[in-house]
């Protein structure tokens, strides 16, 4: 192999998550491809989705929380998903391919003030209706800025994702403004509160300007769109 194509090869590696180290003793998943992620859709109302196939791994959170920018570190990519500088602009569900392996799926942002109330309830049913009944997701993502974690907002939606038994991870994102120690402290505090408002939740740092947290969201990405394609045990 020559040197440019040497020099080409070890920039993809680091600056997408197509190939992090996500295996652990015992596991042989290959990674999911995020690099790949391809757009297909996009769903204003439940009728417009496309039908139910591969695993799908949705992205939820405020709208001023970092979801896009996560998605698109994630993915290696600057523009796969759109960052508005008007939060809440974005009110369409996207959905975006890893081919056979799985597909992103990038909820609209809530918690905007300035929504009317109209937007408002398009986005509890659309949201509601997708996380209730879509027969293919396989988890959420929940997107909470790490220097306010834990909104009521983000409450309710951990407890719709609750009483639907959705596998749930939790992106605290912008952990670059926050020094190591506080950020350190705020992970062990949402941990202890996840454990009693949504019991197997599990949580993360994030930063998307730092390049941080990216194997670890990729490895368990992995794991997750593993476990929707998982065959039930004898007997289930």
């Amino acid at each position: 192999m020559s040197k440019t194509a040497t020099k080409a090869t070890a920039k993809t590696r680091d600056f997408t998550a197509a190939r992090p180290r996500v295996a652990t003793r015992g596991e042989r998943r290959p990674a999911l491809p995020l690099a790949k992620a391809t757009y297909i859709a996009s769903a204003h109302f439940p009728t417009d989705m496309p039908r139910p196939g591969a695993p799908e791994l949705a992205f939820a959170g405020r709208s001023n929380a970092g979801k896009s920018s996560a998605i698109n570190t994630l993915a290696g990519r600057r523009r796969l998903a759109f960052v508005s500088k008007t939060p809440g602009r974005t009110q369409l569900i996207n959905f975006f391919s890893l081919g056979d392996d799985g597909i992103l799926v990038d909820l609209p942002g809530y918690g905007f003030a300035d929504a009317p109330g109209l937007v408002r309830r398009h986005w509890e049913e659309l949201v509601g209706g997708y996380i209730a009944t879509r027969e293919s997701l396989a988890a959420v993502i929940v997107v909470m800025d790490s220097r306010h974690p834990l909104m009521p907002l983000d409450r309710q939606l951990l407890q719709w994702l609750k009483v639907a038994q959705r596998p749930t991870h939790v992106l605290l994102t912008k952990s670059d403004k926050l020094s190591k120690q506080a950020a350190q402290r705020t992970l062990a505090q949402v941990r202890r509160e996840l454990a009693e408002l949504s019991p197997g939740t599990t949580v993360q740092l994030f930063s998307s300007l730092k390049l941080e947290g990216i194997p670890e969201a990729a490895s368990t990405l992995t794991r997750l769109a593993a476990g929707k394609n998982k065959a039930p045990a004898k007997g289930e």
